[in-house]
C-alpha cells in the first residue's frame, strides 16, 4: 500500500512540471506573435485594477512556473532518492542519445540530444525574431527625435529585436551553473557536465547584445544624435546609459573566460566573472521590469543558490592527513558525517582560507562513502598557482622536525554528484583517462568493489582501466587503489589495468615499477583542533524546497506591498493628471526597478537567516569529531610472496593508446553486448576516443556486434 501511494505522488509530482514546464515554453512561442501582445496588453490592464497589479501578474506569468518547477524538483527528487532505482531498461533506451555525432577540436563533442536541443533553441529563436521583425515593418512610422531614411529605420529595428534575443539566452543563461537548485537534474544532467551550456548560452548572448548594442551606436552616429543619446539617462522607458555599462560588462566577462585566458590565468577569470551582480543590476535598469520578469527566474534561483552553498560550506573543517606523491600530486584526507553519502564520479569545491578567501576550486572525490565512512579523500595536482601554493604549505609541514604540524582550514561545499548510478550498470566496462583524469574512476573502483555481492546493484564484473599519462611516476596517482589493482577481495569482478607512458622508453621491469610507484609517497597528519566539524554535506531536498517556497511566496506578497506603498494608484494618478501634473508625477522607471530589487533582496536575507538557522542546529546535533579510523588502506605484500598481481597488468611505453584497436579486441576479451566508455581527461583524448568510437560503431553496426555507450566526464570546471 505504502509503494502505491509512493508511486501516484511521484507521478503527481512529474505530471505538475511536465505541465509547468510546458506551460513556460508555449509561453515563450506565443510570446512574439501579435495576437499575444494584445491578449497581454488586455491582461495587464485589467490587472492594474486589482491589488496583483500588473508587476504581480508579469511575476507569475514569467517568473513563478520556472521556480514552481525548481520546489516540485526537490521534493521529486528526494522521494527517488529514498529508494528509486532507474530500471537498466531506461538506461539502455536512452543511451543512443548520448551518442557522440560531432566531434569537432572548437565545440568539442556533440550528442545526439544536444544537437537536438541546439536545433529547437536555434528555431525558436529563429520564429521570435520573425514575429517581432515583420510586426516591425508592417507598421513602420518614423521616429520624431531621429530623422532616419527607410533602410536606416529598419536596421534599428533589426538591432532592436537583436536585443529580445539576447533576452531569450539570459533567460536560461544561469540554468545550467545551479548546484543546489535541482533544473537540469531533472533530466539526468549533472553541473559538471552542464557549464558548457552555460557558455554557449553566454556566447551567443554577447553575440546578438554586441549586434543590437553596436548597430544602435551606427544608427546614433549616422542620425548625428550620439552625443545626445549616449549619455541619456531618462527618467521613463529604456535607460541608453545603463544598455551601454551592460554590454562593457558583458564583454569584459566573456573575454575573460575565453579558454586561453581562462587556463593560463584563472584568477583573472575568476574575479572579473563576479561583475555578473552589476551586470544583472545594469540590465534591469535597461530593460525595465516588465522584460526582466522574462529572465528573473534564473536569477531568482542562481541568487539562492549561491547564498545557500555558501552557508553549507560554513563552518570551516579541517584537513587530517596529506599524502604528497612524488608526481606532484596531493591526496587529502577529510572528516566526514558518517550520514552523508555520496555517488562515485562527485566532486566538491575547496577553499583554503590561507591562501585565499575567496577563491574555489573544484576537485573529484577520490573515495567512496560506502568504503570510508567518516573521511574524504581528494585528488588534486599541483598544476596552477592556487594548487601550487597548496603543495607548497604541505611540504613544508613535511620537512618540519615534529611529527604533528598545525590545522590547516578548509572549506567544502559540497558533494555534487549523480542522484544513480545507472551509468554504471553495463555488462563490461572501458575506462580511459588521461593525467589526472583518473579521479573520478578511483571513486568508481572502490564503489563496485565495495558493493560486490549486492543484489541491489548490478555492476560489469569486466572493467579495463586505461591510463595515459606522461612519465611513470604519475602511475603514483593510482596509490588509493593498489589493494585493487592487487586483487584483494575482487570476488567474480575481473579488472584490467593498462598503463601507457607517452614520454618515456621501455625499461628492464615495467611491472616492477609499478610496484615501487604505488608504494611512494609522504603523509604527513595535522592536528586537528577539538572545535572541528565534518563535511556534512547539504539538507534535504525537502528543506530546500521549503527555503525555496518562503524566498517565492515572501517576494510576492512584498512586491505588491511595496508597489501600494511607493506607485501612485491609478485612481491617484488619474486625479493628479486632470490637474496637470501628469509629467511630475509619474514615477520614474528607475524607482519601480528597485522597488523589485529590494524585495529580492529582504526575501533573499529572510530566506537565508532561515536557512542559517537550520544550518547551526544540524551542525550543534552532529556527533562530535573524533580521529577517524585509517581507511582505504591496503597491505603490502611480503617479498617472499611468489607472484605479484601486479605483473597481469600492462604497462607500455613511448607511445599512446591505439583507441580503435582497443575498441575492435575489448568486446572479444571482455564479453558481453552492452559496454559503457566513460572518458575523462584532456579535450583532445576525449576527440580522439569520440572519433574512435565512431569509426568502430560504424564498422560493426552491420555486424550485430557489442554495442558502445559513450560518457564524457570533467574533471576541472
Amino acid at each position: 500500500m505504502g509503494m502505491m501511494v509512493r508511486a501516484t505522488v511521484l507521478a503527481l509530482l512529474k505530471a505538475s512540471m511536465i505541465l509547468l514546464f510546458a506551460g513556460w515554453v508555449a509561453l515563450w512561442i506565443l510570446k512574439p506573435t501579435e495576437m499575444w501582445t494584445k491578449k497581454w496588453k488586455g491582461a495587464e490592464e485589467s490587472a492594474g485594477g486589482t491589488v496583483f497589479g500588473y508587476y504581480g501578474l508579469n511575476f507569475a506569468v514569467y517568473t513563478f512556473p520556472i521556480i514552481a518547477l525548481a520546489i516540485i524538483g526537490s521534493l521529486y527528487l528526494n522521494d527517488t532518492a529514498s529508494g528509486a532505482i532507474s530500471s537498466r531498461q531506461r538506461k539502455t533506451s536512452l543511451s543512443s542519445l548520448s551518442y557522440p555525432i560531432i566531434v569537432n577540436s572548437l565545440v568539442g563533442i556533440i550528442s545526439v540530444v544536444e544537437i537536438l536541443a541546439i536545433l529547437v533553441f536555434v528555431i525558436f529563436l529563429a520564429w521570435t525574431f520573425y514575429c517581432r521583425i515583420s510586426n516591425d515593418f508592417e507598421k513602420l512610422t518614423p521616429a520624431k527625435s531621429l530623422k532616419l531614411s527607410i533602410w536606416q529605420l529598419k536596421y534599428l529595428k533589426v538591432a532592436t529585436r537583436f536585443g529580445l534575443l539576447a533576452e531569450a539566452c539570459l533567460a536560461l543563461l544561469l540554468l545550467p551553473i545551479l548546484r543546489v537548485m535541482p533544473v537540469l537534474r531533472l533530466l539526468g544532467i549533472q553541473f559538471e557536465a552542464s557549464v558548457r551550456y552555460h557558455t554557449w548560452l553566454g556566447t551567443g548572448m554577447i553575440l546578438f547584445a554586441t549586434f543590437h548594442g553596436a548597430s544602435t551606436l551606427f544608427i546614433w552616429g549616422v542620425s548625428h544624435v550620439i552625443q545626445d543619446e549616449v549619455w541619456r539617462w531618462q527618467k521613463t522607458g529604456r535607460i541608453y546609459l545603463a544598455g551601454e555599462i551592460t554590454l562593457v560588462l558583458g564583454l569584459v566577462i566573456w573575454i575573460t573566460s575565453l579558454p586561453f585566458i581562462r587556463r593560463k590565468q584563472f584568477e583573472i577569470f575568476y574575479y572579473t566573472h563576479h561583475l555578473y551582480t552589476l551586470f544583472i543590476l545594469f540590465y534591469l535598469f535597461h530593460a525595465g521590469d516588465r522584460h526582466f520578469y522574462a529572465v528573473f527566474s534564473g536569477i531568482f534561483l542562481f541568487g539562492l543558490d549561491k547564498l545557500l552553498r555558501i552557508i553549507q560550506s560554513r563552518p570551516h573543517t579541517y584537513l587530517l592527513s596529506a599524502k604528497v606523491l612524488p608526481c606532484e600530486a596531493l591526496e587529502l584526507t577529510l572528516p566526514k558525517d558518517p550520514k552523508l553519502k555520496y555517488s562515485p564520479t562527485s566532486v566538491v569545491f575547496m577553499n583554503v582560507p590561507r591562501i585565499s578567501k575567496l577563491q574555489w576550486h573544484a576537485f573529484s572525490i577520490t573515495s567512496s562513502s560506502n568504503v570510508q565512512e567518516d573521511t574524504m579523500s581528494l585528488m588534486i595536482k599541483c598544476e596552477g598557482w592556487w594548487t601550487n601554493t597548496l603543495c607548497r604549505m604541505i611540504t613544508e609541514e613535511l620537512s618540519s622536525d615534529t611529527h604533528q604540524t598545525k590545522c590547516i582550514p578548509v572549506a567544502i561545499e559540497g558533494p555534487y554528484g549523480p542522484s544513480t548510478v545507472d551509468f554504471l550498470r553495463y555488462d563490461s566496462m572501458l575506462l580511459i583517462a588521461g593525467g589526472s583524469g583518473i579521479t573520478p574512476f578511483l571513486s568508481i573502483l572502490q564503489e563496485i568493489v565495495s558493493a560486490k555481492g549486492s543484489s541491489r546493484y548490478k555492476f560489469p564484473e569486466n572493467i579495463q582501466l586505461i591510463h595515459a599519462i606522461k612519465r611513470s611516476q604519475d602511475m603514483s596517482l593510482l596509490s588509493s587503489i593498489s589493494h585493487i589493482l592487487r586483487k584483494q577481495a575482487l570476488g567474480k569482478l575481473h579488472l584490467k589495468l593498462k598503463v601507457y607512458v607517452t614520454r618515456e622508453e621501455q625499461p628492464d621491469a615495467p611491472a616492477r615499477i609499478l610496484q615501487d610507484v604505488l608504494s611512494q609517497g609522504q603523509i604527513v597528519h595535522f592536528d586537528a583542533k577539538a572545535t572541528s566539524y565534518a563535511i556534512h554535506g547539504f539538507v534535504k531536498p525537502t528543506v530546500t524546497a521549503a527555503i525555496l517556497g518562503i524566498a517565492l511566496i515572501l517576494f510576492f506578497v512584498l512586491l505588491i506591498c511595496f508597489n501600494h506603498i511607493f506607485i501612485p494608484s491609478e485612481k491617484k494618478a488619474s486625479t493628479l493628471k486632470t490637474k496637470g501634473a501628469d509629467s511630475k508625477t509619474k514615477t520614474p522607471s528607475s524607482v519601480v526597478d528597485l522597488i523589485l530589487l529590494s524585495c529580492f533582496v529582504i526575501s533573499v536575507i529572510v530566506s537565508m537567516t532561515v536557512a542559517l538557522m537550520l544550518r547551526w542546529r544540524r551542525i550543534k546535533k552532529a556527533v562530535p569529531l573524533t580521529s577517524p579510523k585509517k581507511a582505504g588502506g591496503f597491505t603490502e605484500p611480503s617479498s617472499a610472496e611468489p607472484h605479484d598481481p601486479l605483473q597481469e597488468h600492462e604497462v607500455h611505453y613511448g607511445g599512446r593508446p591505439n583507441f580503435q584497436d582497443i575498441f575492435a579486441k575489448y568486446p572479444n576479451e571482455a564479453g558481453g553486448s552492452d559496454i559503457g566508455v566513460l572518458v575523462c581527461g584532456p579535450e583532445l583524448m576525449k576527440e580522439s576516443v569520440a572519433k574512435s568510437l565512431q569509426q568502430t560503431s560504424q564498422g560493426s553496426s552491420a555486424k550485430g556486434r557489442s554495442k558502445f555507450t559513450f560518457h564524457s566526464l570533467n574533471f576541472t570546471l
